[in-house]
């Protein structure tokens, strides 16, 4: 076991939900760095860890080492996730060269600072180099510096996360091979039941009086008509009548999107993944199973396993759904990031550094 303390600078940190997952596998995040100033609050409260509020293209390989401190007496991780909305399947635009930026000043700072251990985690779609050849150029940086590394997309629900999600998840060492721990939900998934069948049940536009995140937003009445028409356990708007169709949807270009909109989640099945719309109604198959409504911002947190006693806003500021559905859509899921943390934990015990 390595005497050394593991020491965690993450780069566009969001609210904190990688970080959490690190600190609560015993890792030491000093700071962590978004550009979203709204995160302040929730970031430093559960993590007790320094949030900076600062554009990465204009964080130097100067401050990564002054926050990192002594190096011979740490072992340096720097880890992040920069904004994966370019490489997403739904972004149907062509990417362009300053969405690629963040990504490439993560790979300047790595040549920069030579860390010890790295972390990537991004969206499935990444991994196709020949369509971003920026990844391509990601894993030539760690080549000339150095690192082993592997990477792999990881359907999340293998690793007991209740979503299907699919994401790239890479680790790079300086002190040898280094890979995820293997599969620990592999043949047993945790559900939808599993995660929210014990919540006071809610209407829309309602929430609990003893949970201030367990609300859901309003309906109007057309969108509550939709939902009464939508069978229960995993039904979706192929069974409305037509007046209750939107138009977009009845043309032929259209009839794709109806199973995937305004559908309600599956009891005995992971939840979909969770976005930034994720307590919307028509912005996926985000309804509740059986309840007349979206899921609540609570189950929404609880779907990216954060644990109930993480406070996104202070307890005397108003709960604004769309800012705190912001939030938990683009965090990295918190059990992610403990399986992140276990991997690298595991790594540096092997090696003994």
């Amino acid at each position: 076991m390595s005497s050394k303390k593991i020491k965690v600078i993450d780069l566009f940190c969001g609210i904190g939900g990688l970080s959490h997952g690190l600190v609560k596998e015993g890792l030491d995040v000093v700071a962590g760095i978004d550009n979203d100033g709204d995160c302040k609050f929730g970031y430093e409260y559960n993590n007790k860890a320094r949030f900076i509020c600062e554009d990465i293209l204009k964080v130097t390989a100067s401050d990564i080492n002054e926050m990192f401190g002594n190096k011979e007496k740490t072992i340096r991780v720097l880890a992040g996730c920069a904004p994966c909305q370019p490489f997403s399947k739904l972004n149907l635009k062509k990417v362009t060269e300053k969405q690629l930026q963040p990504l490439e000043k993560f790979a300047c700072l790595i040549e920069e600072t030579q860390p010890d251990i790295v972390s990537m985690e991004n969206v499935s779609g990444l991994a196709d180099k020949k369509k971003y050849p920026i990844f391509d150029t990601f894993i030539k940086t760690l080549e000339k510096n150095g690192y082993q590394y592997k990477y792999e997309v990881v359907d999340v629900s293998e690793y007991g996360v209740p979503q299907r999600r699919k994401r790239l998840v890479l680790l790079a060492s300086k002190f040898g091979e280094i890979a995820l721990i293997k599969r620990t939900h592999k043949n047993k998934k945790v559900t939808v039941r599993d995660v929210i069948s014990g919540l006071e049940p809610i209407g829309h536009g309602e929430a609990s009086a003893t949970d201030p995140l367990h609300r859901a937003r309003t309906l109007n009445a057309t969108n509550l008509k939709r939902v009464k028409a939508t069978p229960c356990d995993g039904g979706n708007s192929s069974s409305w009548s037509k007046d209750l169709v939107l138009k977009c949807h009845k043309a032929k270009s259209g009839k794709t999107y109806q199973a995937t909109v305004y559908g309600r989640m599956r009891w005995d099945d992971p939840a979909p993944t969770m976005t930034t719309h994720c307590t919307g109604l028509g912005n996926g198959r985000f309804g509740h199973p059986e309840q007349n409504r979206a899921i609540s911002l609570r189950e929404a947190a609880l779907f990216q396993t954060f644990p109930k006693s993480y406070k996104f806003t202070p307890d005397d500021e108003p709960i604004v759904m769309k800012r705190i559905s912001k939030f938990i859509g683009n965090a990295v899921p918190v059990k992610l990031g403990s399986v992140i943390g276990k991997s690298i934990r595991e790594h540096v015990d092997l090696y003994g550094n």
